[in-house]
């Protein structure tokens, strides 16, 4: 594999930088519910900038770090979009008014995308000194590829978290929103608006979405360029996509199933890799097992692509025979 030049790695942060500031910071400071021509522009525009930046890559350090960028991004988004269930269901527990949801989320995304580098840097200087953690990686997935494809869906009522309820506990809370004010004042007292709780419950679940995505993304590839860049593509836009979908969430039948493939997937891919290059004293002696055979990057796309892509048009399809079905009997 090439490696990605400095000068490129540098210019993509800077243009990533831009990106990311237009589209939370100024567009998504306006509060305001975007239409759906809005919502398919942002989206397809960031689509297109991903593919490009996949192309650029190859052309720049070759196609093994552009396969494993498109890999990335596509797992990393997949992800994105199941995390906007628990999105959806936090705006609803919280009341949270249509016009601001937008601020919310840009807020909510920031917060993700720090926590994301955090963990990158951190899962980088982890495997970089400890292959071994591979297995630990491997079987998280697993575990949690199995909760998605069978275990009772978690999604469907928000819990608040100790941390939460702790704070309920101490600090006044008022019952209305102000705007984007996190203070207000009622009657000469000061009190924090639910618009701090929010936050917080946003911020919290996004430290459960790194601990699935980080893992999956280092199962693709190891460079944390790779890693970071696919991981700000996935995000960049998502706030547009939880208002398109919307209601149709609830609809993306299947869309677990496919994700627990991905992730199965790419769990028993990390175990392999793990084996591969073993340094564990109680494995194979401590030596690498050469047997075991590496998984090319092209594969890793190509059941990515049919997973999702297959959970995606089943649930259309589900979706249509239902709607059918609904008509046929009014």
């Amino acid at each position: 594999m090439a490696e990605t030049p400095l000068w490129f790695m540098v210019s993509a942060f800077a243009v990533l930088a831009v990106f990311f500031i237009v589209d939370l910071l100024i567009i998504g400071r306006r509060p305001h519910v975007p239409s759906t021509a809005e919502c398919v522009r942002h989206i397809a525009f960031f689509v297109v900038m991903a593919l490009i930046f996949g192309g650029l890559i190859w052309a720049v350090a070759g196609s093994k770090p552009a396969l494993e960028f498109y890999s990335g991004w596509l797992t990393e988004y997949s992800l994105s979009i199941d995390n906007l269930f628990v999105f959806v269901i936090i705006m609803a527990n919280f009341a949270v008014p249509k016009q601001l949801q937008k601020f919310v989320l840009s807020i909510g995304i920031t917060i993700a995308l720090v926590l994301r580098g955090i963990f990158i840097l951190l899962g980088a200087a982890i495997i970089t000194r400890f292959t071994w953690v591979f297995f630990l990686f491997g079987a998280f997935l697993l575990v949690t590829a199995f909760k998605l494809a069978f275990g009772k869906d978690d999604d469907e009522e928000y819990h608040e978290n100790a941390l939460i309820a702790t704070l309920r506990k101490v600090i006044r809370i008022s019952d209305d929103y102000d705007g984007e004010k996190l203070r207000t004042t009622k009657n000469g007292v000061k009190y924090w608006t639910p618009m701090l709780i929010v936050f917080l419950a946003i911020g919290t679940t996004d430290v459960m979405f790194a601990f699935d995505s980080i893992p999956a993304i280092f199962g693709l590839t190891k460079d944390p360029f790779i890693v970071f860049t696919s991981n700000v593509f996935a995000l960049l836009g998502l706030q547009q996509l939880y208002f398109l979908l919307g209601a149709l969430l609830d609809k993306l039948v299947y869309l677990p199933i496919g994700l627990s493939v991905v992730l199965g997937f790419i769990g028993v891919k990390l175990i392999m890799e793990a084996l591969h290059a073993n340094t564990l004293p109680f494995i194979n002696g401590g030596h690498p097992i050469h047997a075991v055979p590496e998984v090319p990057t092209w594969l890793s796309l190509a059941v990515i692509v049919l997973s999702i892509g297959i959970a995606s048009a089943a649930s259309v399809i589900k979706m249509k025979s239902m709607e059918k079905a609904k008509d046929s009997q009014d």
